[in-house]
């Protein structure tokens, strides 16, 4: 049975059992959404965005290197995105994970934000060859799901049972999405949207709505959140907007994540585009002035440590190529630090003794054997933001 709204904005609520229950699940209208979107009350917003953005795109200019920025932003990201979902783990965890990936197995937080590091780094390839499509989607969630708690909730595959978000059951639920037998039609309006030019929406807008549609269509058993904020930033660099990945929302949403949730729901209930566009402009902005802000600092350290390491007079060389290495990889041991750079142990162990005694790395482990350096003020640009959430 359905429940028609009189606002078109609105969609439909449909009856469907779930759980045993009767609930009531919401069916989306297909994007853009009508009444159209009222552009002049944003246009001010979106400048501040563009501008923005376009900054942020400049800065790849001079970076030494952007990979190696774009390298540990995405880190970043994963670990912001996954904190929204309710790890706990740090971009400290992470790292050290990965640097020390060789013992044991690592808990099922980190493994979490191991696998969206994957899921990133799999679709920003990906789009090379693919257009953002279901496909792409679907691919991309296989590899964040592919071990750990999400493993038996279909990776890579559309929901075929009901979900439901918030609450302790589908009949006391915050939101119900759409019911199987809409989902495929749901799902395929939105691809559409993706691709069509007829509305001349711009970018930063159409981001926004897709962010939004998927979100509330939530296709996926697990997953759809952090998938969901991956699709801004593959979005934008699809249509140009980006040269290069390095915007990532997470940290804005973590921020003001009530504020987020709630404008949300009075989409859904509301149709309240304009107010959650108002939103996601000013965190478009204000993410692209952080990570501005962040890469012209991080060039900043690494031009002043590197002058600061060629004035100490000896073994100026060695310790160069391991601050070089420090650079793509903040945390790294003696032994894997002697494998990349070709370096010899004694050599190794004397080069991260001067850059110690420069206050440039640091021994975090405080053992005797296998000990973690880390390259502490770079590490403490890139963790700014990233204490993970209490509960609400």
């Amino acid at each position: 049975m359905s429940l028609e709204t009189e606002n078109p904005r609105l969609g439909q609520y449909v009856e469907t059992i779930a759980g045993g229950e009767v609930v009531r699940a919401f069916v989306p209208p297909p994007l853009p959404p009508t009444p159209a979107i009222d552009l002049l009350s944003l246009l001010a917003r979106l400048g501040v965005a563009e501008r923005a953005l376009g900054r942020l795109d400049g800065i790849t200019v001079l970076l030494p290197s952007h990979e190696l920025f774009l390298y540990m932003y995405v880190r970043k990201e994963a670990v912001l995105s996954s904190q929204i979902e309710g790890t706990q783990s740090t971009l400290t965890d992470l790292l050290r994970f990965e640097t020390e990936a060789g013992v044991g197995q690592p808990v099922d937080d980190i493994r979490e934000v191991s696998n969206y590091v994957a899921a990133m780094m799999f679709g920003l390839e990906r789009m090379r060859e693919l257009p953002l499509s279901l496909r792409l989607i679907r691919e991309m969630h296989q590899r964040l799901l592919q071990s750990g708690r999400g493993a038996t909730k279909n990776p890579g595959e559309f929901r075929r049972s009901q979900n439901w978000i918030g609450g302790t059951r589908p009949g006391n639920a915050l939101y119900v999405p759409p019911p199987i037998q809409e989902l495929d039609g749901a799902l395929n309006s939105f691809e559409r949207f993706i691709h069509e030019e007829a509305s001349q929406l711009p970018a930063l807008i159409k981001a926004g709505l897709l962010h939004v549609q998927f979100e509330t269509i939530h296709p996926f058993l697990d997953g759809n959140g952090r998938i969901g904020r991956l699709l801004v930033t593959l979005y934008l660099c699809g249509e140009g907007v980006l040269q290069k990945p390095l915007l990532y929302l997470s940290l804005y949403l973590k921020t003001h994540r009530s504020e987020y949730y709630r404008l949300l729901q009075e989409v859904r209930e509301q149709g309240a585009w304009e107010k959650w566009l108002a939103f996601f402009l000013e965190g478009i902005a204000e993410t692209a002035n952080q990570a501005f802000d962040a890469a012209s600092r991080i060039v900043g350290l690494f031009k002043n440590d590197r002058e600061r390491i060629a004035a100490q007079g000896e073994r100026v060389g060695s310790a160069l190529r391991a601050h070089d290495f420090l650079q793509r990889n903040p945390l790294a041991t003696a032994n894997r630090l002697g494998q990349q750079t070709g370096l010899s142990a004694p050599t190794v162990n004397l080069a991260l003794a001067d850059l110690e005694k420069l206050g440039i790395v640091a021994e975090i482990t405080g053992r005797r054997r296998g000990r973690v350096f880390g390259y502490t003020a770079y590490l403490s640009i890139l963790n700014e933001g990233t204490t993970p959430l209490k509960s609400l």
